[in-house]
């Protein structure tokens, strides 16, 4: 069983950076994909970042590349997601998740919710203009 537990979000005007990161506990040993989801009021869970740490590969969606960066600590088993030039749009809850299985195909499925068995409670991000 692995827990997940995010920190580090918070409000922030539009052009802001913040970062929020993902603390994994327990049988951390067996995770293999990790990412970050969002989920805005009103509309459906959607997939923003995600890395396959022991192969340093990551993954974005179009909307954020070039404004977010995923990044895992291993020996801290945490990730981060750095985001930069935020928007409004980028208003969210943000789910931290994780999965213990390998992706068929990881450039079509990394970001679909469906990939992961374990998520974290979710954190505040709020972007004003």
């Amino acid at each position: 069983q692995v827990q997940l537990v995010e920190s580090g979000g918070g409000s922030v005007q539009a052009g802001g950076s913040l970062r929020i990161s993902c603390a994994a506990s327990g049988n951390t040993g067996s995770l293999t994909l990790m990412g970050w989801f969002r989920q805005a009021p009103g509309k459906e869970r959607e997939g923003g970042a995600s890395v396959y740490p022991r192969m340093d590969t990551t993954y974005y969606r179009e909307s954020v590349k070039g404004r977010f960066t995923i990044s895992r600590a291993n020996a801290k088993n945490t990730v981060d997601l750095q985001m930069t030039n935020l928007q409004s749009e980028d208003t969210a809850m943000y789910y931290c998740a994780a999965s213990t299985h390998w992706l068929v195909n990881p450039d079509k499925d990394a970001l679909v919710d469906a990939s992961y068995n374990m998520w974290g409670q979710g954190i505040q991000v709020t972007v004003s203009s």
